[in-house]
């Protein structure tokens, strides 16, 4: 039996679903094959979405026409804003979900998708002639034929799961492993190694002293992930806080014996900044506790995922060491952590693109690439199925820029430093951070996707009617004159400098401890502007008011944009022989040769690649 698709997408995960909806909607026909259609879009640790830079590559996937943000807001238990208390630069939102309707309202989204086809089953063989990927066969004999073949298989390449001295093979628990497609990868010349993660106890909550937590309630303002979906229609459920002691340390040193990653067990290398709470007792001997979070698993079960409790210690140790946690000391669990070990590929072998640099056609996305998260894979996902789309037309790349996205960043970091452990955005990691704010993705990105075909005329419509409401608000800000004698009585009520003399109300937006809402009580004019039909939405305030404070430092940050962007122009690729250019130093000729960048940017964010290094290609250039 064979079948002919213009995409095939492998793997039902985050990656997987934003990568066939993308490329479906681009006019591909597209089939998702996945070994179980009920659980697509399975959140495989966390029942969370977004958080630090994770929310704002969410709100990026929104922006592009993307489904992570619909799915989440639909099946949201809890929302945040979090760094609040810092600059609106890294406000972060996030948002604790319903596990079991995350996985349906994806299935559903997927079902209304036209020319996505879904099959039930498990790639066992990577089809490549003439050195392209052309398709798959399944371990039930069934061929796919595929003009583009996108792998986002997760965990679950030659995956093992971990319990202190026992181990199982499996993808995820209970779900098997895919035992060859690796090899069927790897004898093509692209290069595989190994990666660990983990995830922790699974709770009921009948078994828990609440009273002997700390509750973390949500926030119920206006912010979401997808502003043009409704509002949170599900019961939102608080989170709860507790620590571990001395006696909890403890008795988990007392296992450590029988550790996998202790004993030699694990080869493998695990996520630095997720890290289990064994490694913690020995990375950080000196501490007296550390925090756990106790999330709800969804509106409708007594199931609870204990956030900081990763662990693949022995079974009993786990239970053993819980117990000595006051608010957990009856606790009972549904299962123990576990630690998983799994196949990735090195993305230095893939263009921006995500398409491999070694075998035409075959696409990476998601945890295959050494990332983490499903937001990372979300991203991914929806890059290398446009680019899949794209390919099938002989259509130009879609690349997106450092400058552009948390999405750009990620995937620029990937292609051009490689990984050694699992990796994680973080906003720290984008050194245009100001312009790559969670309330700005739709500026950034909308048109593009619009203009690619994968964005619908309703994303657009929405957007331009968002854009015009803002610059009129702006200008409305620009022009409108404060009077001294008008304001200085509230002014100094609400302990600010009173004015001097009369300006334009942007110049008092300006101030850092004055908001428009505080504004809007005082001035007549603006709390109207405010209200009028075409500004009524909270998001359009913002967005208008952050612009507005912080316009010297983005005007700044595109300066120094701009200036990179010369080397982004400069294109190196097949222009070198990197071995025989001896003018640079040893290991920026090796690296250059193993990484073949595009760009001098690219080249001059490779590491070991020095500044001196990329001096030098500029004068060969010029030559």
């Amino acid at each position: 039996m064979t079948y002919s698709y213009d995409v095939l997408v492998i793997g039902g995960g985050h990656a997987g679903c934003e990568a066939a909806a993308a490329a479906a909607r681009m006019g591909a026909t597209t089939c998702l094959m996945t070994m179980d259609m009920n659980k697509i879009g399975q959140m495989s640790c966390n029942p969370a979405v977004g958080g630090i830079a994770k929310g704002q590559i969410v709100r990026e996937i929104d922006a592009l026409g993307g489904e992570m943000g619909h799915v989440t807001d639909a099946t949201a238990i809890q929302f945040r804003m979090l760094n609040r208390g810092k600059g609106p630069a890294v406000w972060s939102p996030r948002a604790q979900c319903d596990r079991g309707k995350f996985i349906w309202k994806w299935r559903e989204t997927l079902d209304n998708i036209d020319g996505l086809d879904i099959w039930q089953d498990q790639a066992d063989e990577l089809l490549v002639e003439n050195g392209e990927a052309v398709g798959v066969r399944t371990v039930w004999g069934v061929e796919f034929q595929a003009k583009s073949v996108v792998v986002t298989a997760g965990t679950f390449l030659n995956g093992l799961m971990h319990v202190g001295r026992r181990m199982v093979e499996g993808g995820r628990c209970a779900e098997p492993a895919v035992r060859h497609f690796t090899e069927s990868v790897t004898r093509h010349g692209i290069n595989a190694a190994r990666m660990k993660t983990g995830t922790p106890v699974r709770i009921d909550r009948r078994s828990v002293h609440f009273e002997d937590m700390e509750v973390q309630p949500g926030e119920a303002d206006f912010h979401q992930f997808s502003y043009m979906g409704p509002r949170r229609v599900l019961k939102q459920l608080p989170c709860w806080t507790c620590y571990t002691n001395a006696e909890v340390h403890e008795t988990l040193r007392s296992g450590l014996t029988d550790s996998p990653l202790f004993n030699g067990q694990i080869q493998s290398t695990g996520p630095r900044y997720c890290p289990s709470i064994e490694t913690k007792l020995v990375t950080f001997p000196d501490k007296d506790q550390h925090p756990l979070f106790l999330e709800p698993e969804g509106e409708d079960t007594n199931e609870m995922y204990l956030n900081g409790f990763s662990s693949s210690m022995p079974m009993q140790v786990q239970l053993d060491a819980l117990h000595k946690i006051p608010a957990l000391r009856d606790v009972k669990v549904y299962r123990p952590g576990y630690a998983i070990e799994y196949d990735y590929f090195d993305p230095t072998q893939l263009r921006h693109s995500l398409e491999s640099k070694v075998v035409p056609g075959l696409f990476f996305a998601g945890q295959v690439n050494g990332s983490t998260g499903y937001e990372e894979a979300g991203g991914q996902g929806w890059v290398a199925g446009v680019n899949a789309a794209l390919r099938c037309g002989g259509g130009e790349p879609f690349v997106m820029r450092r400058d552009e996205s948390y999405i750009g960043v990620l995937i620029d970091d990937l292609t051009t430093k490689g990984v050694d452990e699992p990796y994680r955005m973080f906003t720290s990691r984008a050194e245009y951070r100001i312009l790559l704010r969670q309330d700005d993705a739709d500026a950034r990105l909308t048109e593009k996707a619009y203009r690619l075909g994968v964005a619908t005329r309703a994303r657009y419509d929405w957007w331009m009617q968002k854009k015009q409401a803002i610059d009129e608000l702006m200008d409305f800000c620009r022009a409108f004159p404060i009077k001294p004698t008008e304001i200085n009585g509230a002014l100094e009520a609400i302990g600010t400098t009173p004015l001097r003399a009369g300006c334009k109300l942007i110049e008092l937006i300006a101030r850092p401890h004055i908001d428009l809402k505080q504004l809007a009580t005082i001035i007549p004019a603006l709390r109207e502007k405010l209200d009028s039909p075409e500004n009524r939405k909270e998001e359009i305030a913002e967005a208008a008011e952050i612009k507005m404070k912080y316009q010297g430092y983005i005007d700044r940050e595109r300066m120094i944009a701009d200036k990179m962007h010369r080397l982004e122009n400069i294109k190196i690729r097949d222009r070198f022989n990197y071995n025989e250019l001896h003018e640079i130093s040893t290991e920026g000729r090796q690296k250059l040769q193993r990484i073949q960048p595009d760009t001098l940017a690219e080249a001059s964010r490779i590491p070991g690649v020095s500044p001196s290094d990329i001096n030098v290609m500029l004068v060969l250039l010029g030559r």
